[in-house]
């Protein structure tokens, strides 16, 4: 704290002063008897010096901390110290007791009126032979006064400046010591968080990866599959006509090998085989051709504005997007005509499929009355991933329409298909 009094060791403020007090006052003795004179007087100062030293100082512990009560004990100390130096200059030799007392217990700006005052009574005892009754004795006592007040209450100074130099650099220590606690604890922290952030993205990542290959699952073997059933289904009921039980039979072989090959291509995270070697607007077209060529259903594929180079992921979503679509006409809409609209816009890229069939009634979908399959589940997921939209629109006996919408990003330049 600034201006508290610096520490001493308990024996200089405890043994010293008493020391220096019990010699002088034996000299007092000595000397005094050698003049013929009783040293009566001056060893009653020296016991009220001891008493006073006793009783405010050594005795009273808790005193020390109080400052007023501090700076009256110096002051009379001072007094004593300087009744016995007028008597006697050998007792300057007490003086350093006062020094001792003065940056022990007085805070400042009380410690230099303190050491000041001391260092009066110094160059007092220092002075006594001067002839105070001429101004040059005048001159030489007040030039012996300042050669003591000057350096002592210079240094008196200059330790108040280290204690405070002292006390900032603690509290430099402590700050740096508690910043580093907190650091220490923030790392924790940090540490803890990303050992939880790292198991969330890992928890994300597999759930990312197992959404991903139900996806393709969906889109690969379970359609296929659906469609295998329905040609082996037609080859059955066919079985009177050779021809048409062969191409039925053909068609099922054809769809096991293409979802073979798809199946493999989405395990191993790889494009469609119709984006493969060709743009989206042809794919469409290739997947609708067939589609219809299985299902004997006509598909208008049709696309408007100028076509330009997409993210490959949004070209997937889109085209896995038309595949669910043309696979629910095939399953429940029981439609004489398909039309496929691939539309790129000036911020974004939609698709639309249309059909002329039974139609459904979309409220009932999240009514709880029918749940949507997983196929429109996925399509959302992978058109919403994008940051996309998808709509149905349908009406029982309007058919239906499904409207899929992604931002218009550009492929990275350089890309490869």
């Amino acid at each position: 704290m600034d201006g508290a009094a610096p520490r001493r060791s308990p024996a200089v403020t405890g043994v010293v002063p008493y020391t220096l007090l019990a010699s002088l006052a034996v000299v007092t003795v000595a000397i005094r008897d050698a003049q013929g004179r009783s040293p009566l007087i001056d060893l009653a100062l020296c016991a009220l010096a001891a008493v006073w030293m006793l009783g405010v100082f050594t005795l009273r512990p808790a005193w020390r901390e109080r400052p007023p009560v501090m700076a009256a004990f110096v002051a009379v100390l001072i007094v004593i110290m300087a009744v016995l130096v007028v008597r006697a200059p050998w007792f300057g030799f007490f003086t350093p007791a006062g020094y001792i007392y003065a940056f022990r217990v007085l805070p400042w700006p009380w410690r230099q009126a303190g050491v000041g005052g001391v260092a009066v009574v110094a160059g007092t005892a220092q002075a006594y032979a001067v002839d105070l009754g001429t101004p040059m004795g005048l001159v030489t006592y007040a030039a012996v006064v300042a050669a003591n007040v000057i350096p002592m209450c210079g240094f008196a100074w200059y330790a108040r400046r280290s204690d405070e130099q002292n006390e900032e650099r603690v509290r430099a220590l402590d700050e740096t010591r508690e910043a580093n606690r907190r650091l220490e604890e923030t790392l924790a922290e940090n540490a803890a968080l990303h050992e939880q952030l790292v198991a969330q993205a890992r928890e994300a990542g597999v759930h990312d990866e197992r959404q991903r290959m139900a996806r393709e699952i969906h889109d690969t073997l379970a359609q296929g599959f659906t469609g295998i059933i329905s040609q082996l289904r037609a080859a059955e009921q066919a079985e009177d006509d050779p021809a048409r039980w062969r191409r039925h039979l053909a068609a099922a072989t054809g769809l096991a090998r293409e979802s073979l090959s798809e199946a493999r291509r989405s395990v191993d995270a790889l494009r469609p085989e119709p984006l493969r070697t060709a743009r989206l607007g042809e794919a469409l077209a290739d997947v609708a051709g067939r589609w219809a060529a299985l299902h004997e259903i006509p598909v208008q594929v049709t696309t408007t504005g100028t076509a330009r180079p997409m993210r490959p992921e949004a070209e997937v979503a889109l085209l896995r997007a038309a595949q669910e679509a043309l696979a629910n006409v095939a399953k429940h809409a029981r439609a004489t005509r398909v039309g496929v609209t691939l539309s790129y816009l000036e911020h974004e890229v939609a698709l639309d499929v249309r059909d002329d069939g039974g139609g459904f009634d979309p409220a009932r979908l999240g009514s709880g009355a029918a749940r949507p399959g997983f196929g429109l589940v996925a399509m959302r997921q992978r058109i919403e991933g994008l940051s996309g939209t998808l709509e149905i629109e349908s009406e029982p006996g309007a058919g239906t329409g499904i409207s899929a919408r992604v931002p218009a990003a550009v492929e990275p330049p350089g890309h490869l298909r």
